[in-house]
């Protein structure tokens, strides 16, 4: 009989929590819901994730082979130092990858589909992308290369991070224990990332840890008064794993083509996603600056407002 490999127990084991939450959610047992549209087409993402992963394993191996040897130093791979510090360099760049895959369209042309569900539960943690090797999103990666860690240390470290976030992705988790908020990134912080609300967008971009986000003034903490509403900021209404691996590629092509300069062709491909040339556009910092602003207003009117006669 054939032993399972680690990769096979992973996929099994994905699969049974997901669909034990699905019938805990079911029951009425947790928060959540399952809608099977989304999450066949969740584990639609998951299977191109990991074809184009096999398929461009060996670039990925052959960039990191070619860095490695132009390294500066000789980091040992037995150094209890060296895997202690090799985790918070990994935490950081995965936080440059993320934030960067937020604020400029290119990257965010790969990671998009990850966020294109307007459902929150375990499923949606495998909406992976097909594009992210070609679009170059190991870059943050490669300074660590250049540094002297073999690149066999820093792919166990990333393992984990993504490893990690997969309980991240739902709603049966209410909090978790206030110093575990405080360090960590949780269930809670994560769904104010996959949040379209003004108050909630483009924030908490961690993989292991919160400090990255509290240092960079990008953390958000969810209220209870305003739930996360999921999804996109305008959102593309399909199940069809093509589509939703590659309509921000065709926005994006669509765009270049009505371009009046090469500096707007520029800002279309790598400026901040829903950027136009009038500076309109429903950019992250838009949104969350018109919020602000009607926030303003709101208050100024309420504390203007005459106060009821005592009857």
């Amino acid at each position: 009989m054939k032993t399972l490999s680690s990769a096979e127990w992973l996929v099994i084991s994905r699969f049974v929590l997901m669909g034990l939450e699905m019938l805990l959610i079911r029951f009425h047992l947790v928060r959540g819901q399952y809608e099977w549209r989304d999450t066949l087409a969740s584990i639609g993402m998951r299977a191109g994730n990991y074809a184009s992963n096999l398929l461009l394993a060996g670039v990925v191996v052959a960039v990191f082979a070619f860095l490695y040897e132009h390294r500066l130093f000789d980091i040992p791979s037995h150094s209890a130092w060296a895997w202690v510090a090799l985790f918070f360099l990994d935490d950081i760049a995965y936080y440059v990858f993320h934030r960067a895959s937020h604020a400029c369209r290119f990257w965010w042309a790969a990671h998009v589909n990850h966020h294109s569900s307007q459902h929150y539960n375990l499923s949606t943690a495998i909406r992976q992308p097909w594009t992210g090797v070609l679009a170059g999103t190991w870059l943050p990666w490669f300074p660590l290369v250049l540094l002297g860690f073999p690149p066999e240390m820093i792919f166990l470290p990333s393992g984990l991070s993504l490893l990690y976030q997969f309980w991240l992705h739902t709603e049966a988790v209410r909090r978790m224990p206030r110093w575990f908020e405080y360090l960590f990134n949780t269930p809670s912080h994560h769904r104010v990332h996959h949040a379209s609300n003004p108050r909630y967008v483009d924030r908490n971009y961690a993989g292991f840890l919160m400090v990255w986000d509290r240092m960079f003034g990008t953390f958000a903490a969810e209220m209870d008064e305003e739930p996360p509403r999921y999804g996109l900021i305008r959102n593309i209404e399909t199940f069809n794993p093509l589509r939703i691996a590659f309509h921000e590629w065709a926005a994006m092509v669509r765009d270049l083509g009505a371009a009046r300069s090469p500096r707007e062709a520029l800002a279309y491909v790598f400026g901040p996603p829903g950027w136009q040339p009038d500076g309109q556009g429903p950019t992250a910092v838009n949104i969350r600056a018109a919020w602000h602003a009607n926030t303003a207003a709101a208050t100024s009117t309420s504390a203007m407002a005459p106060a009821t006669a005592p009857s």
